[in-house]
């Protein structure tokens, strides 16, 4: 699926979701939101949230509501998104954008390309905007990344 395909897809009342195979074993994941936020393009996300990520907002589809009843500012959450512009045959790859340094097993690595794209962000609640849209700090994440969790940091 595109960028482009993929963000049309993700919108408060049309539910997206993404199949996983492997043999007769299968899985659905869903998005339950989306990231809005400044970076638009992926050469200007960094490389993790505590390198200089802005604050974001954090969009919560009509289905999930219930979910995120009893949030409050300051609380601090994990948020797992899915990496949708991934490279999902990644392996191998270098650390931190060190090309022609050491390789490494792409599990060893934070690198978003990888067979299942998921990203892990730590986050701190700053504001309830409204009762879809909550404003967080600090996302590396890019504009239109979808949701698939949240979960407390304990």
């Amino acid at each position: 699926m595109t960028f482009a395909a993929n963000f049309a897809a993700c919108t408060r009342t049309k539910k997206q979701t993404m199949t996983i195979s492997e043999s007769a074993v299968a899985f659905t994941v869903q998005p339950i939101g989306r990231i809005h936020s400044t970076l638009l393009r992926l050469e200007d996300c960094p490389l993790q949230g505590s390198e200089n990520a802005p604050a974001a907002s954090l969009e919560i589809y009509r289905p999930y509501l219930d979910g995120i009843k009893n949030l409050a500012v300051g609380d601090k959450l994990l948020l797992l998104t899915w990496f949708h512009l991934a490279d999902r045959n990644v392996l191998t790859c270098y650390r931190r954008n060190m090309v022609g340094g050491e390789v490494f097993g792409v599990f060893s690595t934070r690198s978003p390309d990888r067979p299942n794209p998921i990203g892990l962000h730590e986050v701190t609640v700053l504001e309830i905007i409204d009762e879809c849209t909550i404003k967080i700090f600090p996302m590396e994440a890019l504009n239109g990344t979808p949701v698939i969790d949240i979960k407390p940091l304990i």
